[in-house]
This record gives structure tokens, C-alpha cells and sequence, in this order.
């Protein structure tokens, strides 16, 4: 991917006196806003109110970044709920000092899963379709927001790649780096383009948005199918790495796949769409 070594030492955040504005958070601001609008064009060829948008945007922003930061503390950060309590849902850090940090520490498991819980408390309480048609359009939007939070997580220099043993890749200068890595964020972001693309056009030129289940099947096996492979070229999150043959990580992505390939293939749903 690379032809040249980089050496990689961005700027993290804008200082406006107050605070700092980090380029992280604009990524995410980025995704959901980029999220709104193709959502906004699914809706209106869907012929849904403008209304039922606006509380669809509120429960995925709380959901998924609830989820993140839940999933992030639960799998990689544990320590976090004895020793900075109140850093897990404020964009602060309080141990050692107070300090505005942003909302960093999140985890897509987790915001796959509250992905999941929002999307069917937005259908109970608004929609009142199946859970499925919100999920299977959905889908599309968040592949899209993936490509941008990866992004960020390469502005931040983290969730990095191994050592790449050759002359070609990205030193990471803000770690004390001398030797370059795999880009495994871009590796991801790039990757993701491809799941976004591929969902697109099977919503907008084909008819499996009829097929309930479908493309919501086909957005897990995509996106976890490539988080799987670039794990094994990513380096280690605090504890995930052991002496298994997987890391976290990867098998966290397994129940994903199987998940997906259940809907695409064998799901059956009881009653048709209104």
C-alpha cells in the first residue's frame, strides 16, 4: 500500500482556550452528519417522515456512542470503573487531574451491539415496522461512519499496526517510534469503503431491501469478515492479545459473521413487511 516510509506526527486538536477540539471527535461529527444526509435519501424514497429522521438520529448518535464507550471499558478497559468512574460517560478525564478529553475509548463491538438495541427501541417507540427494515437501511449509513472513525483513530495514532520488518510503512514519531508499522486503521478505513459501496448498491439497484434480514446480514459478514483480517496484522489492545491463537478482537467478530450469514441465508421472517 505504501511506497515510501511516513513518518506520521499530526496535530491531534485545535487549542481554542476553553478547550481543545480534537480532530477525533470532528471525525465523529463527520460520520454521523455524512450518516444523516444518505439516511435523509433512504427515507424520503422510503416515504417516511422527516420526524421519524430526526428521533433516528438522536437514538443511533446516543446508542452507538454509549455502546463504544460501554464496549471499550468492558473489553479492553476494565480498570476505568474502579479508578476514573465517571471518564466512562464524560469527555474527561478526573484521575491525575481534570482534563477535557474528548470522547475517545470506543469499541465497535459495542457500538454494533447498542447499534442494534437503539435501532430496536427507535422501531418500537417510532417506526413500529420490523426491527429488520430499520436495521437493513441503517446499515448503510454506519459502513459509510466507519470509514471516517478509522480515520480518526489514525489522527490519534492508535489502534496501530505490527511492525512491518521492512523498509515500507508508517512510524508512528507521537509514540517514540523509530520503526515503521502497518497503517492497520487505514487498512480498515479503505476496506470499509468497499462494504459501503457494496451495501449501496444492493439497496438502490437491486431488490434485496425487500428481503428482510438481508442486507443487514450482509453489512455484519462484510464489515467483521474485514475487521477479522486486519487483526492479524494489528497490534495488541491492552489485554487482548494472550496466548490464543485469536485476539479479542477477532474472536468477538466470529459470532458477527455467523450472525450475518444466519440472515442472509436462512432467516425466515414470520410476517411480511407493512
Amino acid at each position: 500500500m505504501f511506497l515510501l516510509q511516513i513518518d506520521w506526527d499530526p496535530l491531534k486538536y485545535i487549542d481554542l482556550g476553553f478547550f481543545k477540539l480534537h480532530f477525533y471527535s470532528l471525525m465523529w461529527i463527520t460520520a454521523f452528519v455524512i450518516g444523516f444526509t444518505i439516511m435523509k435519501r433512504i427515507y424520503k424514497n422510503e416515504g417516511e417522515s422527516e420526524e421519524s429522521l430526526d428521533s433516528l438520529f438522536i437514538y443511533s448518535v446516543i446508542g452507538i456512542m454509549l455502546g463504544a464507550r460501554l464496549g471499550h471499558v468492558i473489553f479492553y478497559q476494565s480498570e476505568l470503573i474502579t479508578e476514573d468512574f465517571f471518564s466512562i460517560f464524560l469527555p474527561f478525564k478526573f484521575k491525575g487531574g481534570f482534563e477535557f478529553t474528548g470522547f475517545q475509548g470506543l469499541a465497535s463491538h459495542g457500538a454494533a451491539i447498542a447499534m442494534i438495541i437503539s435501532m430496536y427501541l427507535y422501531n418500537k417507540k417510532v417506526l413500529h415496522k420490523s426491527v429488520l427494515w430499520i436495521l437493513d437501511r441503517v446499515v448503510i449509513p454506519v459502513a459509510s461512519g466507519a470509514v471516517f472513525v478509522r480515520i480518526g483513530n489514525f489522527i490519534n495514532s492508535e489502534i496501530i499496526g505490527k511492525y512491518t520488518g521492512s523498509d515500507f510503512g508508517v512510524v508512528f514519531k507521537q509514540l517514540g517510534e523509530t520503526e515503521p508499522r502497518h497503517p492497520a486503521q487505514l487498512y480498515e478505513a479503505f476496506s470499509y469503503i468497499f462494504v459501503f459501496i457494496i451495501l449501496f448498491y444492493f439497496y438502490w439497484k437491486t431488490k434485496k431491501s425487500e428481503q428482510q434480514g438481508f442486507l443487514f446480514g450482509l453489512f455484519l459478514v462484510l464489515l467483521w469478515t474485514v475487521r477479522f483480517f486486519v487483526e492479524f496484522v494489528k497490534e495488541a489492545q491492552n489485554i487482548e492479545r494472550a496466548d490464543w491463537v485469536l485476539n479479542t478482537g477477532q474472536w468477538l467478530s466470529i459470532p458477527f459473521i455467523f450472525i450475518g450469514l444466519y440472515f442472509m441465508f436462512f432467516y425466515k421472517p414470520k410476517t411480511k413487511l407493512s
